[in-house]
Order: structure tokens, then C-alpha cells, then sequence
């Protein structure tokens, strides 16, 4: 009897293991996308991602942060990326110019530049003239950048000359170096400042002087289709993706 149980035992055991594959064939399979975006789309980008697989499970979204030329740089030495966000249209334009996007591409949110200064603003920073002081050490995003760019068009809209002590590769670490006391002032974007909370203090900067940013999002062309990355970008179109970017300071654009 003992016998016979085994052998009912293997073989239920058999029909298991060739019935499983056809069970899993069975089920969506998950599809990866990689997201290449603009350093300053970090925050609101991550709960953009995790807001997006909750609504479609079978969906994993891994990210990529840089500054817009860096990511214009992978794509075109043919880094796998499915989406692409950057923070101005020029690096877009470049990437559509060397027939690497799949379709337009859509502007989707809107930013403003902000000074931003040591927690509390010790050194009593008030508007862009204030960073010409020569008792101040003011930083900038480096020029090839977005970021960097805006900034200085800022500065010519105020008539203001400045020489930075150093010229960072991304927004994100020109934030990092006066958070760390590194610098006493820069510019960067109003969300960034709204990102890094109590470590910086923001000084608003009127409109006559500032400089609006437009962000572009577009597919990567690839060989495979890959329909969760056109739902990624229908997604962050959509309501709830505005929402989310309206709360990380973004505008609608």
C-alpha cells in the first residue's frame, strides 16, 4: 500500500510541475520600463512611478536622474531607455533631431527659478542683486545644463553680474552644496527648494526677473514595442500625474 501511495505521490507531483508552466503562460508577464528624467524631476518622478504600478500592477518602472545633456548623451550612445523627461526643450529638440523619439513630444509641467540660501538666510539674501556681494559664495548649475542656462538668463534680466565659485553638473547639487554649507547662495528651481524642506531656505524671485521652464516627456524609440512605457506617459498627462507634479511645486503647462 505504502508502494502505491508513492507512486500516486509522484506522479501528482509530475502533473504539477507540467501543469505549472501552463498556469504561469497564463498570466500578463511584467514589463520593465526605464525612465531617463531631469535631475530636478527626481521626488516627484519616484511617486510618479510608484503611483503608476500601483495602477498597473504588471508594470515596473526603474529611473534614471541626470542633468538633460547627460540624458541626451546616453540615449544617443544607446542607452536602453524607454521615456524620456528632460527640462527644456532644447535637449529634446536634440533627440528628436537625431530621430530617436517615437512620436512629439508634450510639454507637461512647468517650473520657476528660486534663490536658494542656508537654512534660514544668514547672510540676509534678498534678490538677485544681493548675489553679487563679495562677501557671498554663490554657486551655479553649470551652463550646459538647463538649470544653469535659466540662471543666467535671470541674472541679465536683473542686470546682475556674477561670478561663481564653482559650476555644479545638476540643480540637485548645487541645492546639496548650500545645504551642506558648502555656499552661501544660488539659483536653482522653486521645486527643488520645496523639495529639500527645512535643509535650505528660498528667496522668491519676481516675475519680471525669472525665467518659466517648460518640461517635455516623449518615447525613446526602440525596436520592441513597449506599451507600458506609452502608459507611463499617458499617466503622467493624465489628472492624478498632475496632481502628483502640482504637489511637488510643479505647474501645469
Amino acid at each position: 500500500m505504502s508502494g502505491d501511495i508513492r507512486r500516486l505521490s509522484a506522479i501528482a507531483v509530475t502533473l504539477a510541475l507540467a501543469l505549472a508552466p501552463l498556469a504561469r503562460a497564463d498570466e500578463p508577464a511584467v514589463e520593465h520600463i526605464l525612465v531617463f528624467a531631469a535631475a530636478s524631476l527626481a521626488e516627484s518622478f519616484t511617486a510618479l512611478g510608484k503611483a503608476f504600478e500601483s495602477a498597473y500592477p504588471r508594470a515596473r518602472v526603474e529611473q534614471s536622474f541626470a542633468g538633460s545633456p547627460a540624458l541626451v548623451a546616453q540615449i544617443e550612445a544607446g542607452a536602453p531607455a524607454d521615456v524620456v523627461a528632460t527640462a527644456d526643450s532644447v535637449s529634446m529638440d536634440k533627440l528628436e533631431r537625431a530621430g530617436l523619439l517615437e512620436g512629439k513630444p508634450t510639454a507637461f509641467a512647468g517650473n520657476r527659478l528660486e534663490i536658494a540660501v542656508e537654512r534660514g538666510n544668514p547672510e540676509g539674501v534678498r534678490r538677485l542683486a544681493d548675489l553679487a556681494r563679495s562677501d557671498l559664495v554663490v554657486i551655479l548649475a553649470a551652463e550646459s545644463v538647463p538649470a544653469g542656462r535659466y540662471a543666467r538668463e535671470a541674472l541679465r534680466n536683473a542686470g546682475v553680474a556674477v561670478e561663481p565659485k564653482s559650476l555644479e553638473e545638476n540643480v540637485k547639487s548645487v541645492v546639496n552644496k548650500i545645504a551642506l554649507g558648502e555656499a552661501d547662495a544660488g539659483i536653482v528651481y522653486a521645486t527643488d527648494v520645496q523639495s529639500a524642506g527645512a535643509r535650505v531656505t528660498g528667496v522668491p524671485i519676481p516675475d519680471e526677473e525669472n525665467v518659466f521652464a517648460t518640461y517635455p516627456i516623449a518615447l525613446v524609440k526602440r525596436a520592441a514595442p513597449r506599451p507600458a512605457a506609452r502608459e507611463f506617459q499617458a499617466f503622467v498627462l493624465s489628472g492624478e500625474g498632475r496632481a502628483i507634479l502640482a504637489s511637488f511645486g510643479f505647474s501645469a503647462r
